[in-house]
């Protein structure tokens, strides 16, 4: 991934071009680009990192956030936000918790803020933030419209497997972020894999995608930490906010060595402003 960030802000003030020439003497390519659509739009090819820089009481509109965060998801940013308390709070009621890697308060310490900006671009280059995923189904048509569904999510280093033994087996190398799973399989249940995973402690989060509406099997995928419950059919737009869930589940302490009540909030519950906001027309999938 190439080093280049942008330092988003109303003004390029003193405090700015302070952090840019510190984040550019770290080697790392950056810029200050104001909080305005167009420009943010003209400057974003090959940006890997963004900080939101708010001075005291100044804050980017809504639709800046808006588009802020379907550019973060759809190429994989992460953003770190600098301001006051409150102004912060604002802005995490528009972007997703599993899309900020830290918030700092201000005054800023501009050294720890430099630091953890290079920090983050040492575990971005070594991979730590990529996510494998193992898609388990029997039928080959399901697993290539989950397949083709997490690679529009952004999810490229997916596998697939068609069994339960065959799904421990790759399971076993310890590598897999989230599994996709169906419950109806040849030779089990695919809720014998989640509980497999949890007796094996294995750090595997899991969806289940499946036909099975029996609130039996709903609340045991629960029980063994089932990260969210897909039944068929189901569109992109659902789909995707499953992998959302996922992420701030999967994200939400990345960067924190202690956490406020909102950061927790963050994980467990979907921002209200998002599910307010109006979304495009997105290709329907297993509903069709």
């Amino acid at each position: 991934m190439p080093n280049k960030m942008m330092i988003i802000a109303e003004k390029e003030s003193f405090l700015v071009r302070v952090l840019v020439g510190k984040i550019a003497g770290s080697n790392i390519e950056c810029e200050f680009v104001p909080w305005d659509i167009n420009n943010i739009n003209a400057k974003w090819d090959g940006t890997s990192f963004i900080t939101l820089y708010m001075d005291e009481g100044k804050r980017p509109h809504e639709n800046v956030l808006h588009f802020l965060d379907d550019k973060m998801k759809d190429d994989n940013v992460l953003m770190i936000m600098i301001g006051e308390a409150q102004d912060i709070h604002f802005a995490c009621d528009h972007v997703p918790g599993d899309l900020i890697y830290k918030t700092f308060n201000r005054p800023l310490n501009n050294e720890e803020y430099v630091n953890c900006v290079v920090d983050l671009y040492k575990k971005v280059d070594s991979g730590e933030f990529k996510k494998q995923i193992l898609i388990v189904d029997d039928d080959p048509m399901v697993a290539h419209i989950n397949l083709k569904f997490a690679n529009k999510a952004g999810y490229e280093d997916v596998d697939t497997a068609a069994d339960i033994e065959s799904a421990k087996e790759r399971l076993k190398q310890g590598d897999i972020d989230l599994v996709l799973l169906d419950v109806y399989l040849p030779t089990g249940k695919g809720t014998e894999i989640l509980k497999w995973i949890r007796q094996e402690n294995l750090s595997t989060d899991a969806i289940l995608i499946t036909a099975d509406r029996s609130s039996e099997t709903v609340e045991e995928s629960m029980n063994f930490g089932a990260v969210d419950y897909l039944i068929k059919p189901f569109d992109f737009d659902r789909f995707q906010l499953a992998m959302e869930k996922f992420e701030r589940k999967r994200n939400g302490f990345v960067g924190k060595k202690s956490v406020e009540q909102d950061d927790i909030d963050s994980i467990f519950f979907e921002s209200v402003s998002r599910n307010d906001k109006v979304k495009d027309n997105l290709e329907k999938g297993m509903s069709e």
